[in-house]
């Protein structure tokens, strides 16, 4: 279990995520391995066990949630995060004070 800052990431290409944060995405593979190699925890909306996000998260010893559907849509940069890779769940624990803007090559969300 791990508590931390969320990053939302839509584009691994254009992110600046923190050392220690919450990575949060729609889905992963290779091309976000520099950013999951940093990351505390991992929330990915798509994927089960064998996904990429899954894998990487069992090497690198990471709590990790998949399969979350909408927690990139539904969680903001900034929220605390209460990850339990054991039973599948996250919390937010506080929400940020206010919705970060983040670049995500091409909108601004």
């Amino acid at each position: 279990m791990v508590e931390g800052t969320a990053r939302v990431v839509t584009d691994p290409g254009f992110a600046d995520v923190e050392s220690g944060e919450i990575l949060v995405s729609p889905t992963t593979d290779p091309s976000w391995s520099s950013i999951m190699f940093i990351s505390a925890a991992l929330v990915v909306d798509i994927g089960g066990a064998l996904s990429h996000a899954a894998i990487v998260a069992r090497e690198l010893a990471v709590p990790c949630v998949v399969n979350t559907k909408t927690g990139s849509r539904c969680l903001r940069t900034g929220d605390r995060l209460r990850v339990d890779g054991t039973t599948g769940t996250v919390t937010v624990v506080e929400r940020a004070a206010e919705p970060i803007t983040a670049y995500h090559g091409g909108d601004e969300t």
